[in-house]
């Protein structure tokens, strides 16, 4: 019978994350600790990114807003002239 790793073939990808498993161990609770909040950190803290999108997304809308009103307001404005009184 041959042994279960000979049937086998390890990938380099296999074997490295091998090695890398054997470092971690040596690790010390705390470092370890630490590592996986600054990890977790880093993925839940906001990005530029996501940041200037809200930024845009609210410029946007305000603008919309602006726009609207702006528009509403000289129509009616204009309406009220009468070309007689120039």
């Amino acid at each position: 019978m041959g042994r279960k790793d000979a049937s086998t073939a390890r990938t380099p990808v296999d074997q490295y994350r091998k090695q890398i498993g054997k470092q971690d161990y040596k690790k010390t609770r705390p470092m370890l600790r630490a590592t996986r909040l600054k990890a977790e950190a880093k993925k839940t803290a906001l990005g530029v990114k996501e940041v200037a999108l809200v930024l845009a997304a609210i410029l946007v809308f305000l603008f919309a807003f602006y726009a609207f009103f702006y528009l509403n307001v000289s129509n009616e404005v204009d309406l009220d002239l009468d070309p007689d009184e120039n």
